[in-house]
């Protein structure tokens, strides 16, 4: 970009030149060299800025060159340290910027890693730089966490039960959005909680929760099923004996812990405020039991992890058919939200983020408890129009072929009833089974028929001559399903294999559940509607990953968190990229991945294929293995008193 192109697009009205061509010197601005020198405390080396920009109490900097390498970064750190030294107190946004190409590096305040803003990728307008320094705009996930934590014991000490908490903050959060917005707020503190105070001083209990209730009909206006979804919130929340039995001073109370300890530390507006909302929803998620015990809710990092897996971005439609609290249609949306703001201006990418929360975000949901989660989920994420719906997932083939996904996540039932299962997949099921309590398939059911519905619309296509189009389906599984050899689910292998690629499957942590279901788990990755037989004959290669260690421990009262180095790193985000990586190259790594053909009749699992590692092995893993194994028999049923009974559990 050129610099009139700069000085354009950033602002003419707001360039600040000092000398001829339009440059900025500091020598002048301090009146002499030796003014300089007394100011920054030695001689510069440089002293004459591309591009000035000043706005109020906030510069921008921009330093031109035709391609910017890392030692351009201590040429524009000297002029920051100018900037500070000549104009004290002001807030700086530093600029590199190619004129060969559109690349540009954005520093907030200091030229360092730690204040590079990485999502700063296009040059953008003055009024854009002045909103990154918004008192009213901070992060701190530490804090939320935290604040979480006691916000919990909070409602504990109020006696809101557990399975109506997250229900409950969730509403309450939407009502203070809510406020905030009408009273015209721009910073939250003391004095906006005062005032929030002061009109609930006003209220009854009664109008109090109608008052709750009037923000939900508002957010919800327009949406698909308005009513029904307003009837849920009620009946999950405002109605709640609990609920209605809380005084004013407790309302108070709780709505001050909410603004004051939680939403002042979410900016809404940026990808990582959208990130924090969801980590602290999910923690009041995990006291939320469904009918079903093996039916869990998803952690955040595994939706993460499976949302880079089937590489979502703004482009993609995706979908969730049975989509619980949304949690994958969440994670989703965050990171189409943020992959909007990529190599585009902050009006282009909320322009795109509309798009995003109006077409690519679909769900269905059959249990209301977890609908009405979820409805309060996407509305908390600003979606009140998200197309989500009530029912099950083998009624709405309509709904889905109206969604017409690039991409399809979930964490179907394990133990769904065979009464809601369509006649026509039980075709092989025994009489027993299909009298039974529980799905024989252990969720393979649900991969199968959306299978058929991504083949059935792409038999339409052919009819139309149009090209077939290729859906990623990525699926959390009971191991049973990859391990098992029993006549149901080694027919359900072998009917998806027919009009669907098996691309991988993800041995994950024994405890991922934790403190929910104890089942274990593998993510299966699918590309519906490309047979795993190729056209020549031959098998398409699967990948096999062993991950079943995510950097994550077991904490009282905390469930399963996670872990840092020395650095304050991630160790879940290194593990986390080593397993896309190790995918993405189809590696085959001792005692962490392998790749195998496979057909239905085999074991699905990277334990099958892969070699072990001898050097890294100790006694306390043999035992630990011992004892899994151990576990997952008694699990099954398989163990009894007389130790010549242990038998394979697969019909």
């Amino acid at each position: 970009m050129d610099r009139t192109a700069i000085i354009n697009t950033i602002g003419i009205d707001y360039h600040t030149p000092n000398i001829e061509g339009g440059e900025y010197s500091y020598v002048q601005e301090a009146g002499s060299k030796e003014s300089l020198i007394r100011a920054l405390g030695r001689t510069p080396e440089h002293f004459k800025l591309d591009i000035r920009f000043e706005r109020e109490d906030v510069v921008v900097l921009v330093e031109t060159k035709q391609i910017f390498i890392e030692k351009d970064e201590l040429q524009l750190a000297e002029y920051l340290q100018e900037e500070r030294a000549l104009h004290y107190g002001k807030k700086i946004i530093a600029i590199l910027a190619n004129t060969k190409n559109d690349k540009i590096r954005v520093w907030k305040s200091v030229i360092d890693d730690k204040h590079l803003l990485e999502g700063e990728t296009v040059m953008d307008t003055m009024e854009h730089y002045v909103s990154l320094f918004d008192a009213n705009k901070q992060n701190d996930r530490e804090k939320v966490l935290k604040n979480t934590y006691a916000l919990n014991e909070l409602l504990h000490k109020k006696d809101i039960k557990e399975s109506l908490r997250s229900q409950f903050v969730g509403t309450l959060l939407l009502h203070i959005k809510d406020l905030v917005k009408k009273i015209g707020a721009t910073k939250i503190d003391d004095e906006l909680k005062d005032k929030i105070n002061a009109l609930f001083e006003l209220k009854s209990e009664k109008e109090i929760r109608a008052g709750i209730e009037n923000t939900l009909t508002e957010l919800l206006d327009g949406s698909d099923n308005k009513t029904k979804k307003i009837e849920l919130l009620q009946r999950n929340v405002l109605t709640d004996q609990k609920v209605r039995a809380l005084k004013k001073t407790d309302w108070i109370e709780i709505i001050d812990c909410i603004l004051l300890d939680i939403y002042r530390y979410i900016d809404t507006d940026s990808s990582e405020g959208q990130d924090i909302l969801n980590l602290f929803f999910i923690a009041f998620n995990k006291y939320t039991g469904k009918a079903d015990k093996n039916q869990a809710f998803t952690p955040d990092h595994i939706t993460e992890f499976m949302c880079r897996l089937t590489e979502v971005d703004h482009t993609k439609r995706v979908l969730d058919g049975t989509c619980g609290s949304a949690s994958f249609l969440v994670q989703a949306m965050v990171k189409e939200l943020a992959d909007c703001r990529k190599g585009h201006t902050e009006a282009e990418g909320k322009a795109l983020q509309k798009k995003v929360k109006e077409e690519n975000i679909f769900g269905i949901e059959i249990e209301e408890k977890a609908f009405g989660l979820s409805v309060t989920n996407m509305l908390i994420h600003g979606d009140g129009n998200s197309n989500i719906k009530l029912g099950s997932c083998f009624d709405h083939k309509a709904f889905i072929a109206t969604a017409d996904p690039h991409i399809i996540l979930m964490n179907p039932p394990y133990n769904a009833k065979p009464i809601g299962i369509p006649n026509s997949y039980k075709d092989s099921w025994t009489a027993e089974q299909k009298k039974g309590t529980a799905d024989p398939t252990k969720g393979l059911v649900f991969v199968r028929y959306f299978s058929d519905v991504i083949k059935s619309l792409n038999d339409k296509r052919k009819a139309n001559g149009e090209e077939i189009k290729t859906v990623k389906l990525a699926v959390l599984l009971p191991l049973a399903c990859a391990i098992g050899t029993g006549k149901q689910i080694t027919n359900e292998k072998r009917l998806l294999l027919e009009n669907n690629t098996l691309e991988a499957v993800f041995s994950l942590p024994a405890e991922m559940f934790y403190p929910g279901a104890s089942v274990c788990a593998c993510c299966m990755l699918f590309t519906l509607g490309q047979p795993h037989i190729k056209p020549d004959g031959t098998t398409r290669s699967t990948f096999f990953g062993y991950c079943k260690d995510d950097g994550f421990i077991k904490k009282k009262n905390l469930g399963r968190v996670e872990q840092f180095d020395e650095e304050g790193n991630s160790k879940w985000k290194a593990i986390e990229d080593e397993w896309l990586d190790l995918f993405e190259r189809k590696a085959r790594e001792d005692g962490k991945s392998a790749v195998e053909k496979v057909n239905g009749d085999d074991e699905w699992l990277c334990e099958a294929y892969m070699k072990t590692d001898y050097t890294k092995l100790t006694a306390a893993d043999f035992q630990r293995t011992l004892n899994n194994y151990l576990s997952y028999l008694v699990k099954e049923g398989n163990v009894y008193e007389s130790s010549d009974s242990c038998v394979d559990g697969d019909e």
